[in-house]
């Protein structure tokens, strides 16, 4: 891995402290398991979706895991997809679809986008790189939803441009919603950072706009690719970075 920096707490080394990261004039985060995430889980929201709709539960939360994202496509909302991608594994066991979307649209309602908390780490890292540094949001997702999210969260006002994929730009992976957000914030791409949690969609794009790529919370057990340039444990190893220590 690029820079190893996988413990807790503050751990940037040497190597991160005077190189690109240090320079940066711009720091872009996805939103997602990056900076935020639900207060209740997937698999929570599921047990309730398939008791409220009385339906006998008949698939496990890493199925929809393994499968949603064989049914997202541009123009498909991330409802819709779910909502296919439950009726898909209600067909594959041999249950009727419609079944599979009266689940969905149980899960649907029961999903409470207020209902959000940071990361660990997230406000202290935000807080230190706002200093002195221009920052923005690259997500995808329908706007409503994700600007609920962050002002849910207390991190709006952290940020000068956000940037939804998918309805702003084309959808991360794809290099136009990071080129939006540095025109925005009229910033280089060669002296920016993307700080992401998703290796196919933030590490991949960054890369494919030219950006540095920082890979948080990393983990251990996985053989990252693409190969990130900087990973984290966690977002607070991104604050001592503000001073360059």
């Amino acid at each position: 891995m690029a820079d190893d920096a996988l413990t807790e707490g503050i751990t940037a080394d040497d190597s991160l402290a005077g190189g690109p990261l240090a320079d940066a004039d711009a720091v872009l985060f996805d939103l997602d398991g990056t900076l935020v995430e639900y207060e209740r889980s997937p698999g929570e929201l599921l047990d309730l979706a398939f008791e409220s709709s009385g339906v006998e539960p008949f698939f496990e939360v890493e199925e929809y895991f393994d499968r949603f994202e064989d049914h997202l496509a541009p123009g498909v909302s991330i409802t819709e997809g779910r909502a296919n991608c439950f009726a898909a594994i209600a067909d594959d066991c041999d249950r009727n679809p419609d079944l599979g979307r009266t689940v969905a649209e149980a899960f649907a309602d029961e999903r409470d986008h207020a209902r959000v908390e940071c990361l660990p780490g997230a406000e202290e890292a935000l807080s230190a790189l706002a200093a002195d540094r221009a920052l923005g949001v690259v997500t995808n997702g329908p706007p409503e939803m994700q600007a609920t999210k962050l002002e849910s969260a207390g991190l709006a006002d952290y940020f000068e441009t956000v940037v939804f994929g998918g309805h702003d730009a084309p959808a991360k992976p794809d290099p136009e919603p990071f080129e939006v957000a540095l025109a925005d914030l009229d910033a280089a791409a060669d002296r920016a950072i993307h700080v992401g949690n998703s290796l196919s969609s933030d590490v991949a794009g960054a890369h494919a706009a030219g950006l540095q790529s920082v890979w948080v919370p990393a983990q251990d057990d996985v053989e990252p690719e693409p190969e990130p340039h900087h990973s984290f444990s966690s977002l607070a190893g991104l604050a001592g970075l503000s001073s360059g220590e």
